[in-house]
């Protein structure tokens, strides 16, 4: 389901296409090196799962986007999930045995589902605790990081929105246990069966916005913001994720 872009969110930062300068500056919290960007004053706060390939200046200018629209100010945080150690990008596409070896090593230790479950709700909880004057939280989930997503908006979640972007691993099955409002932006790579049948399964607010012209990962680390049909791609999508959010937080 496409939308009209809400007027009010679609003032931007400049998107840069190539050497950006991060707007944020690095904090721990509970123990993650942590991107904090946004404005201290901000009563919303957003936090960023990135996908398994970590820091990359894609995604940290995607988090100075959210946290610098015009209109409604966030706080985004995005905390480094691996500690230091992210999936190397060249394993992807994982078109050689060896390629499919490491990232199915990595699937299975660094960036298993319930131990970043785990780390996301102690990270939370620190962070409700050190910003108490945040009126409600967002979650944003890159690839992977759309998993993760899935996993954290059910029952309980401290969360109040949540948004997935070409999210990896879809289960209809995770759909029914979303208990927040949800956005989804899948890619030309996302399966369409499994998406149609996610949507279907779902019980709360949700929409969907296709890029099927984009690759997964266009919004984060394998996004080549150099290639102008990438780029627009890019600043419309992280239109959406700010119209999204400021409808529901």
């Amino acid at each position: 389901m496409s939308h009209n872009q809400s007027a009010a969110c679609c003032n931007t930062p400049v998107v840069i296409s190539k050497g950006y300068k991060e707007m944020g500056k690095y904090a721990t919290v509970d123990g993650l090196k942590t991107y904090i960007t946004g404005p201290s004053s901000a009563s919303h706060g957003i936090l960023v799962i990135f996908d398994i390939f970590g820091f990359f200046p894609q995604t940290i200018q995607g988090a100075d986007i959210l946290a610098h629209s015009s209109e409604k100010h966030y706080q985004v945080f995005m905390p480094d999930w691996f500690d230091g150690n992210p999936a190397d990008i060249s394993w992807y596409p994982p078109d050689t045995e060896d390629k499919g070896r490491k990232l199915g090593a990595f699937f299975n230790t660094e960036a298993a589902p319930a131990k970043t479950v785990d780390r996301v709700m102690k990270v939370m909880n620190k962070l409700q605790s050190n910003y108490p004057n945040m009126k409600s939280w967002g979650v944003v989930g890159y690839c992977w990081g759309g998993k993760i997503v899935n996993l954290v908006s059910q029952q309980g979640t401290p969360f109040k929105a949540a948004a997935s972007c070409h999210p990896a691993m879809v289960d209809p099955n995770d759909a029914p246990n979303v208990t927040i409002p949800i956005l989804s932006i899948p890619s030309m790579d996302e399966d369409k069966s499994a998406m149609a049948q996610y949507e279907a399964a779902l019980k709360v607010p949700n929409r969907t916005e296709w890029y099927d012209d984009q690759i997964h990962g266009f919004m984060a680390a394998r996004s080549d913001l150099e290639n102008k049909k990438v780029k627009a791609a890019y600043e419309k999508a992280y239109q959406t994720l700010l119209t999204w959010f400021s409808e529901h937080l």
